[in-house]
Parts: C-alpha cells; structure tokens; sequence
C-alpha cells in the first residue's frame, strides 16, 4: 500500500510535493499558482496538471500572518434581486477571483443603517483588504459618506451630490438616458412619456434628470409617470396610456429599465396597441431576455463586465498605495424591432 504522505487521509498537499511531482523548482510552482509570467506554457501545464492531481491549495491564513493581506474584498449591496445590482456583483466577485481575491459577500433588502454597521462590522472582524459598497439608494450614499475606516472604501453606483469621500464607479446613467431620447428624436418622437424609477434610488434620479434635460434641449414635450423598477408598474402606466385619446397619446416611452418596459408591451398587447406602429418604446439595461420579447427591445446597455473589472482593478491600485479616481464607465445602445418613426411621420 502507498503510504505517501499525499495519499494519507486528512494529509494537505505541500507546494514541494507539487514540485517534486511536477519536476521543477518550488519556486516555479510559486510563480504559476500566483499567475506570475517568464514560465514557459509546458512547464505551467505540468505544474497545473499536479496541482490537480495532488488536490494542492494555498494556504492563504499562512499568507496572510506573512503578508498581513487576506486576500479577501469585502462586497455590501441593497437591492440585489434586481437585474442590475446582481449583474454588478456577478462581475466584481469573478473580476476579483480571476486576481486571486475572495469575496465576502452581504446582501440585504432594506436600507437600514444598523444592518450595513453590521455587515461592515463582519467584514473587518474577517481582516477584509478593501470594502466595496453597491450603493445605488441615497440614504446609502448617505451612510457611507460618514464612514471612517481604516481600510479602503469604494462606491459602486452614480456619485451623489454630497459624495465626496470615496471613490464612486458606475455606468453613465445620465448619458444612458440622453442617447435613449436622443434615438427617440432621431426616429422623429416629439412627445415622449417617460417611466421612471424610484427616487430615492440615484440611478433613477440621474436617469430622470438625463431624459428631462435631453427633452428639453431637442424640444421634445415629456409626460412623467411614477415607476418602481417592476413590470407591474409598466404594465399599470401602459394600460393608462392606452385610454388615451391617439392624439393625447405620447408617440414613444422611455422606461428606466427593462422590465417596466416589458409590463407596458405586455399591456399594450392586451389593449390592442402596436408596438411599434403605434408606439415606439426604450428600455434601460439590456437584460439578456430583452431581445426575445415580441417586439424585441431596443434598450440602454449597461457594460457590467467592464464596471466589474474597474472596480477590482481601481482596488488593487488603492492596496498599492497609487492615485485614482472615480470613472464612469460608457453605455451603449441596442435598437432592435421594438422602436420606430412615429405614424405621424
């Protein structure tokens, strides 16, 4: 029987059994479990294929008694049953992993100061090296401008006006908005019903505020109707605007996000209302079902990948001790079936 140590129950494989398996130095088998280059791509494969067949791991308390980093980022977020929230924290857990870091993850439904203290508490009583926040509500923003901690901190979601003590990362949302109206005055919409979000959420306001200054600026005449981010409150605004005289009838809708503006197909579907022969619509962040609904729809992409990238590498620069800023990171636009010239054109 083969009593190796790497055989016997409960025995934890050494980087020098990985390195006398694979055939090479132990510093070697270091550089590539670090993702470190100068190794030649066979040698990594050899030193891969022991790692596997050993069953190695790092141990990462070890490390951290020698480098005092944990190797841990500590994510708080609000709201994550929401398409963009989780979407953010999807891309900053696999951003963080792809450079060796693990998330400590909290999330909560409500906004309460005494819950974030307590998920922040947790986080720092596991030695995390950097606290991300997913703030998109304003009384997060709010609670975390008071925070003093002696780690880093950084926002995810729009910078509020009093934000000015951490670093801020997040889509453009008041661009998003100014190209879906834009888009609208290019098809020939000039009478446009806009679908918010809630308002104490800041990518809502600076969507609002986005699509009322664009409107404004192309002379574009804007109803506003009251959303809370769900397709039942799509669908109630679509059914109003569907008892409206044609000629009282805004030509297009502007939802700020895509499942209200599901709720208003669906219930323009139901009214008999053709979408988009007799009224275009636009939603906001391009959900990966958004081209499958009839009419597929045309909708403001938020790039969560890149932003999941740049939050962890604007990490990592503040770990370094280097400079840097907040950024905001670029949408786009998928015109689809859903949005066309107005009948009147």
């Amino acid at each position: 029987m083969n009593t190796t140590p790497h055989n016997q129950p409960n025995h934890r494989p050494t980087l020098a059994e990985v390195a006398a398996v694979a055939g090479v130095s132990h510093q070697t088998v270091s550089r590539v479990i670090n993702s470190y280059p100068g190794v030649r791509p066979a040698t990594r494969e050899r030193v891969q294929d022991a790692v596997r067949k050993l069953g190695y791991r790092r141990n990462t308390a070890a490390r951290s008694l020698v480098t005092r980093e944990s190797r841990l980022i500590g994510v708080i977020a609000i709201g994550s049953f929401l398409y963009g929230p989780t979407s953010t924290l999807s891309s900053i857990e696999r951003a963080a992993r792809d450079n060796g870091y693990m998330t400590l993850l909290a999330t909560m439904k409500d906004a309460e100061e005494a819950d974030l203290n307590q998920a922040i508490g947790q986080c720092l009583e596991r030695s995390v090296d950097i606290l991300i926040l997913i703030a998109n509500r304003e009384v997060w923003v709010h609670f975390a401008s008071k925070l003093d901690l002696d780690i880093p901190v950084i926002l995810v979601g729009p910078r509020a006006a009093n934000q000015v003590n951490h670093i801020c990362i997040s889509v453009d949302q008041t661009r998003g908005a100014e190209m879906a109206i834009e888009h609208l005055h290019s098809l020939g919409h000039r009478y446009v019903g806009i679908l918010p979000g809630p308002q104490d959420w800041v990518d809502a306001q600076q969507r609002l505020s986005g699509a009322l200054d664009t409107c404004a600026r192309l002379g574009i005449t804007a109803d506003v109707y009251e959303g809370d981010w769900t397709g039942e409150a799509g669908h109630k605004v679509g059914i109003a605007v569907s008892e409206l005289p044609s000629s009282k009838r805004p030509t297009a809708i502007f939802a700020c996000n895509d499942q209200m503006a599901l709720g208003a197909l669906s219930a323009f579907n139901e009214t008999g209302i053709s979408v988009p022969k007799d009224i275009s619509i636009i939603g906001f962040d391009d959900v990966p079902d958004s081209r499958y609904y009839s009419p597929a729809l045309t909708t403001i992409r938020q790039d969560f990948e890149t932003l999941g990238s740049r939050v962890i590498s604007t990490a990592l620069s503040l770990l370094r001790g280097e400079e840097t800023g907040a950024e905001l990171v670029p949408p786009s636009i998928s015109v689809r079936e859903s949005s066309a010239f107005p009948q009147t054109n």
